[in-house]
This record gives C-alpha cells, sequence and structure tokens, in this order.
C-alpha cells in the first residue's frame, strides 16, 4: 500500500511540474559536468539542487554484472587516478573489473580543462544505478520527488567485448529501475537500436528515446521503425522543419548538448520539447528569464 501511495504521489507531483513548465525541459547532462565531476553522485545531488527536471547518465556493466554510471566503457586516465591515487597508463575496460574493483578508482579528483567550473569531489567512486536510485529516493531537494531519469546503454556492436549482449544489459537494467519502481519516470536512450528494442520487450512502459549524431535520412520513418518514444538529435542537426516533422508523428525532441544562451534560443525557437545541458543551473536561470519557467 505504501509503494502504491508513493507511486501515486509521484505521478501527481510529475503532472504538476509538467503543468507549471512552459519552456524545454531541462536534463542535467552527466548530472551537471560543467560543475561537478561527471556521472557521480554529488553531480547528481547537485543537479537536484538546482531544479533539474530529468537527470541523464550513461551505463556500463561489471564483470560481476553490477550496472554502473560511466560514459566511457572504461576507466580512462583523463576521468579517474587508480587505486591509491596512482595515475593511470591506459584505459581499463569497466567489464574487466567487479564492482569492488572499480570501486576503487577515484573519479573526482581530476579537473576537467574543458570545463573550469568543476567543483572538484577527491575520493567519489564511480556509483552504480542503485546508488544513483536511492541518493535520489533519499534527497530532501524538492526536485528528487518528481525527477525524470534519461539512462544512456553504452554498447558498441563493433566491440561485443566491452559489454554483455543487448537482451543481457537490458535485464541488468531493467531488474534496477523495478527495484525501485522507477518504471514510470526513467527514458532508455541509446544510439544502438537493439536495446531499444530490447527494452520494449522486457518493460515496455519504460520510454525509449533514440540517439542520433546525424540527421542524413528521413528521420521519422527511421524513428517509427525502432518504435521509439522520443528522438535525441545532435543539436547542430536539429531544424524548426525536423522538429515538426516528429511532432506530428507524436515524437518529442530532446537534443544534446546545449550550453549557451545562442544555442539554446535556437532550440527554443525550433520548438523542441526539452534541452540537454552541462549547465542546468545555467539553463533554467535564462528559462526564467524568458518567463519560459
Amino acid at each position: 500500500m505504501k509503494k502504491i501511495l508513493f507511486l501515486a504521489l509521484v505521478s501527481i507531483s510529475a503532472s504538476a511540474l509538467a503543468a507549471d513548465i512552459k519552456g524545454p525541459l531541462v536534463h542535467g547532462h552527466r548530472g551537471t559536468r560543467g560543475t561537478r565531476p561527471e556521472n557521480t553522485l554529488p553531480a547528481f545531488s547537485e543537479a537536484l539542487r538546482v531544479g533539474a527536471d530529468v537527470l541523464e547518465m550513461d551505463m556500463d556493466i561489471t564483470k560481476d554484472n553490477v550496472v554502473v554510471i560511466s560514459h566511457e566503457p572504461k576507466v580512462t586516465p583523463e576521468r579517474c587516478l587508480g587505486p591509491e591515487g596512482k595515475t593511470l597508463e591506459k584505459p581499463i575496460p569497466i567489464h574487466s573489473l567487479t564492482l569492488e574493483e572499480l570501486k576503487k578508482y577515484d573519479c573526482g579528483a581530476l579537473p576537467n580543462p574543458k570545463f573550469p567550473r568543476q567543483v572538484l569531489v577527491p575520493g567519489t567512486p564511480m556509483p552504480t544505478l542503485d546508488e544513483m536510485f536511492s541518493m535520489v529516493e533519499a534527497s530532501t531537494y524538492p526536485a528528487a520527488a518528481a525527477v525524470q531519469f534519461n539512462i544512456e546503454t553504452k554498447i558498441f556492436p563493433s566491440q561485443p567485448q566491452l559489454t554483455p549482449l543487448p537482451a543481457d544489459f537490458i535485464k541488468l537494467v531493467a531488474d534496477v529501475v523495478k527495484k525501485h519502481g522507477m518504471e514510470k519516470r526513467v527514458i532508455l536512450q541509446s544510439f544502438d537500436v537493439r536495446t531499444l528494442r530490447e527494452m520494449k520487450k522486457q518493460v515496455p512502459e519504460i520510454r525509449t528515446a533514440q540517439l542520433t549524431s546525424e540527421d542524413l535520412v528521413d528521420i521519422v520513418p527511421a524513428l517509427k521503425s525502432s518504435k521509439v518514444d522520443l528522438w535525441s538529435p545532435d543539436s547542430t542537426w536539429i531544424t524548426a522543419e525536423s522538429v515538426n516533422d516528429a511532432h506530428a508523428a507524436g515524437i518529442p525532441v530532446v537534443p544534446w548538448t546545449l550550453d549557451t544562451p545562442k544555442e539554446w534560443d535556437i532550440a527554443i525557437a525550433a520548438g523542441v520539447d526539452a534541452i540537454i545541458t552541462d549547465y542546468p543551473a545555467d539553463l533554467i536561470e535564462y528559462l526564467k528569464a524568458k518567463n519560459l519557467r
């Protein structure tokens, strides 16, 4: 009974949130990559603090089949220090490490030169998907009650050794989502349509989003063929015409990754439904100034 009541309250909160927002929803890219180490619990917590509508993140699988959050399928020298704070000499495949081994790496201590506003959080390990959901459930920030999750499968047909098979990958992800009762709040996104189709087989109520880096085909038939719920294109390829075509087919558009007012204005003018950004706090303030939030 308590779980049913909780889900009902979440549904009401999400509906109220959508009703209050006049402009595009704000997806915090990798949490808030512009201000915290990407894809870490501190980044997701900060995105909640500033009021992001959606937490965007990437997923990989450890050797012992735990879903973890990382953009790359490897622990990289650019993002993480090795055990005992040692500098990594080369990337290490996540799928070659157990969770216990992976937790010895520090992914919050290295600055990203592309994002000088990042506040480092030394000693931060790579989180699991389960830990991320638990953090949100325990959060006292108002946004946590209705925040959604845009989670990407990092899977590569040309490098099958880096991940489980699509059906196995999705089963692991779906089990975590169902454990936390987040089916209605999750979007599964991917460039790899195999995982999107697999999720619809395993958990039909979870929304799916097709990621695209180019728009060199007639996109709407392609989206209909993959039976996705949303389209998430590279922002440099969106036009008002392409957004209108997607909307005519009942498909919302969520471009990535837009970090400047100029980019936001173009996306808003094109009529997008949400914006993925490294700076969710900045975008929220910008939308408020435009009377779009």
